[in-house]
């Protein structure tokens, strides 16, 4: 029985095809299609595609409980949308009634479809699982223990929970409209801008917004963001630092609660905001071992939803999960033009599942040069401030990287950490002296061959590595994209 996972209707749409046996057979985001950043509704081209490698769907698996968001939008003032009460027509609306689904639809839980994701794509057969987004039906934070029954099915208990309107996630957001960013979209790049502010305007906040930090509880409902006055008196750069120190402070305050528990020291964490990088770098303090899945948002929840649905343990291999742009991964061709321009793009394989280029949808570049950053950012036109990742051979990593506890692998760029040696890679290093690091293991993938060959030619063992697109568009996701990209911005892209 195939089961398609469907995430759709609040941002970032995305599907899943998860086959009888837990492989996963397909996982693709709609604005990859659509050409619409952060494309809330499903599209045809989408469905299609995910048909097309998965084969004929018995099974539709949504991430939420339609009527319950809708009581729950009713109770904050912001009314019922009375055809999006089904996950059948909500669905079909959105695809203009051209796909058939199948007779058996299913609705879950949205913070369970975090959670799901999250664990059974982990290696633990027992952990502690921490949600924390904006919002799901009503819950903002949860705390599950999870493990697998006698029968491998994965059983889940609520240990805590927090509610609309108290929310970490809302609070975030409402901090980067602040500093005249788009929520629910650049988030992080207020994380970004945090490394530059002042310290100490995080206690500030906490005492104008939190009433209680613990159980995490704000004064007011942030839903509708902050004032421009708020603050008025304070630069956007010490805001973003301040909306940073608060975050983190909060989110640990979660982690020891879920510590607390004595469930398990593996944490899976789940949801938006556990892609706040800087904020994850702490979670070592508490937990052993640490699963953060590559997807962890509401696209994620696709994969949740189809996770639910199948209730097992999925065959997670690598995040490599959407539309194929087929042949052999071009090391030679990136290598000639790395080494000519210093810059280059790469569109090979399947696509990446998730926020995060990981070298199939890629803008390449060498990190020593100290003009790189300025000249990426420019192409990618970007602010000038923003930092750019490493993507490094994995035994190399704590040579110059002080790693995280909890991360001595960050496969899919999921913490930041202290560059060792900040003076020999100046385009890969922010201004705090951490870098948001990609471990490549002794897999045999392209983005492997291609680091061994780079670091027998220069004896540097990393590359920049930066998502294919530029700000405000979706990453490259087939060779049309990548022939437009390379046409419009003068970048080689490889195939």
């Amino acid at each position: 029985m195939n089961i398609l996972g469907i995430a759709a209707g609040f941002h970032d749409a995305a599907a899943t095809v998860l086959s009888p046996k837990g492989d996963i057979l397909f996982a693709g985001h709609s604005e990859r299609y659509s050409k619409k950043k952060n494309d809330a509704d499903l599209c045809l081209p989408l469905i299609q595609d995910a048909i097309a490698y998965g084969g004929a769907i018995d099974h539709v698996a949504y991430y939420e409980r339609p009527w319950l968001k809708q009581l729950r939008q009713l109770y904050s003032g912001q009314g019922i949308e009375w055809n999006k009460l089904s996950a059948r027509r909500i669905i079909n609306d959105q695809l203009d009634h051209k796909i058939q689904l199948p007779a058996r639809i299913s609705t879950h839980n949205h913070h369970l479809s975090h959670a799901a994701g999250g664990f059974q794509t982990s290696p633990f057969d027992r952990a502690t699982v921490v949600v924390i987004d904006a919002v799901g039906e009503f819950d903002t934070i949860t705390i599950w223990a999870a493990e697998y029954n006698k029968q491998g099915r994965a059983t889940y208990k609520k240990l805590w929970s927090q509610r609309y309107p108290h929310s970490i996630g809302m609070f975030y957001s409402a901090a980067t409209g602040r500093v005249g960013l788009r929520p629910m979209d650049e988030e992080y790049i207020l994380m970004g801008m945090a490394a530059y502010g002042e310290r100490g305007f995080g206690d500030l906040m906490k005492q104008d917004l939190v009433a209680d930090d613990w159980n995490i509880r704000f004064r007011e409902n942030l839903h509708t963001g902050l004032e421009q006055k708020y603050l008025g008196h304070v630069g956007d750069i010490d805001i973003a630092a301040g909306a940073q120190d608060l975050a983190e402070d909060l989110i640990m305050n979660v982690m020891a609660r879920a510590r607390g528990h004595g469930w398990s020291r593996n944490l899976v964490y789940a949801g938006g905001v556990a892609l706040n990088c800087s904020a994850n770098r702490r979670l070592g303090e508490l937990f052993d071992n640490i699963w953060i899945m590559p997807c962890p948002g509401d696209a994620g929840s696709s994969l949740g939803a189809a996770a639910m649905a199948y209730g097992g343990r999925i065959d997670w291999r690598d995040a490599f999960l959407g539309h194929d742009i087929g042949g052999a991964y071009p090391v030679n061709a990136i290598l000639d033009e790395l080494v000519s321009h210093r810059i280059v793009g790469v569109a090979s394989g399947r696509a990446e599942f998730g926020p995060r280029s990981l070298g199939n949808r890629s803008l390449l570049a060498d990190p020593r040069g100290p003009d790189i950053k300025n000249q990426v950012n420019g192409i990618k036109r970007r602010q000038q401030f923003r930092p750019f990742a490493p993507v490094i051979l994995e035994e190399l990593a704590d040579t110059y990287f002080d790693m995280p506890r909890g991360f001595s692998t960050s496969r899919y760029m999921q913490s930041v950490a202290r560059c060792r040696v900040p003076e020999l890679f100046p385009a890969i290093v922010h201004a705090d002296n951490t870098s948001r690091v990609q471990t490549v293991p002794r897999d045999g993938s392209g983005i492997r061959q291609l680091l061994e060959k780079w670091y027998v030619m220069t004896g540097c063992p990393m590359l920049l590595n930066t998502s294919l697109n530029i700000r405000g568009e979706p990453m490259v996701n087939d060779r049309a994209d990548a022939d437009r990209f390379e046409t419009l911005y003068g970048v080689k892209v490889c195939s």
